[in-house]
């Protein structure tokens, strides 16, 4: 069953709070994070993604970059920017995008749990991006971007958060993206401990939403501090990593789409009659989203087309043969244009649906790319079915929205 913890996290006050906080660090490049940071001496991303405050020739991953961050985060302590609870806390956080509102946990979740897969994964990870984060928390002790968890949503829990959230918010900020946050601190002891009761009774498990090489980067930290402490005794900080947890009816993912560079040296006629081996082809005359599994849209030569897959191609005893993407890699993707592998091939690119299709035309009008398409999102309870099954998923499966900000809440699980 899934643990989690409460803890005394850093956090802003109430006036900064919007200031402070900051969209993922894996959602920002170098010079984006510039950008978003310019005029403001509280953004998080200057311990996310501290090269900021460095000369642009800095290598994103020199030594001085983490030192950086460590002494951003410890001037964001001292000045009182972040100030500590004095006590255990479970914190409750609510994002309100458009008429989409999701009311999530933010706890620690137990390094234990990641390696005896109570958190369930449905990504590889990649070498590169992990030691850059572990090397991150590393350098600073803490953790600073909580992992982005869900779990199949239980009515006691619910009932527990929807009444503590009549209550006035501790915060409660839009931000220029249109997202409402909401954040409150239950100190409670009673409603801490009976949350986390709840977790330990009703929830067999937790599942990865977002946030992959954080979590795998927490526990291997984990467990590197643990081996490296002769009096380790299971109840260090370092054995739980930051986490919030939404229930899995909450969650919303928005489809991720594909480009691709070149027609692999076919024509466009030749294309078409390809796909129509697989697929039911019909042109339509504006950009085309699709309403239903089995159905893509395609953009190509400034024409939209609307693909729907042949039923002899489904695959619907398979949870990852089954989902679209899956689909679009056997019948497109790998025999017209040969792409092998969507992890590695240079030719692809993908665009999360938060953009628009609009995204789409554009790189294809522009000349960049040749083609388009657009998918329709994969679905919480497929998400959890590949998960159970040990499986993974194709990558860029998965767009969620809205998007976690970092900087709220801060676990510190060492004094350096």
């Amino acid at each position: 069953m899934a643990m989690i913890s409460p803890f005394p996290a850093f956090r802003p006050p109430v006036e900064l709070a919007a200031k402070v906080a900051a969209r993922p660090y894996d959602v920002l490049n170098s010079a984006e994070a510039r950008a978003e940071a310019k005029g403001n001496e509280y953004s998080f991303l200057k311990v996310t993604k501290p090269e900021i405050d460095l000369p642009e020739e800095v290598d994103q991953h020199a030594e001085e970059v983490y030192e950086k961050g460590r002494d951003n985060l410890d001037q964001f302590i001292a000045s009182g920017v972040l100030i500590q609870d004095e006590e255990n806390c479970i914190y409750l956080y609510e994002l309100t995008m458009d008429e989409h509102v999701q009311t999530g946990i933010v706890a620690l979740s137990s390094v234990k749990d990641y390696f005896d897969d109570v958190i369930k994964k449905h990504e590889y990870t990649r070498p590169v991006k992990e030691r850059d984060r572990i090397k991150h928390m590393r350098t600073l002790g803490a953790h600073v971007g909580p992992v982005f968890l869900t779990y199949p949503n239980v009515a006691d829990i619910d009932l527990l958060i929807e009444q503590r959230c009549e209550q006035p918010a501790d915060y409660d900020f839009t931000l220029p993206d249109g997202i409402r946050h909401r954040l409150w601190v239950v100190k409670e002891q009673e409603l801490v401990q009976n949350l986390c009761q709840l977790f330990a009774d009703k929830v067999p498990a937790t599942y990865i939403a977002d946030g992959h090489h954080r979590a795998a980067s927490s526990a291997k930290v984990g467990q590197a501090m643990a081996d490296s402490n002769p009096g380790h005794n299971g109840q260090e900080p370092y054995n739980h990593f930051l986490s919030v947890l939404f229930p899995d009816n909450q969650m919303k993912i928005l489809d991720y789409n594909r480009v691709v560079k070149d027609l692999n040296g076919h024509t466009e006629d030749y294309v078409l009659q390809a796909l129509r081996m697989y697929f039911h082809i019909s042109s339509v005359g504006s950009a085309f989203k699709p309403k239903a599994a089995g159905e893509f849209g395609m953009y190509l030569n400034r024409r939209w087309y609307k693909l729907v897959a042949k039923e002899e191609i489904k695959r619907n005893e398979d949870p990852v043969l089954s989902l679209d993407i899956s689909l679009l890699q056997a019948f497109a993707l790998d025999p017209i244009f040969n792409i092998k592998d969507q992890r590695t091939d240079e030719r692809i690119d993908f665009v999360g649906g938060i953009r628009g299709l609009e995204e789409l035309e554009k790189r294809v009008d522009s000349g960049e790319m040749a083609v388009a398409f657009s998918m329709y999102p994969v679905s919480i309870q497929q998400l959890i079915n590949i998960a159970d099954a040990g499986e993974v998923m194709p990558p860029k499966s998965t767009w969620f929205e809205p998007k976690l900000r970092s900087g709220l809440l801060v676990h510190r699980f060492t004094n350096l």
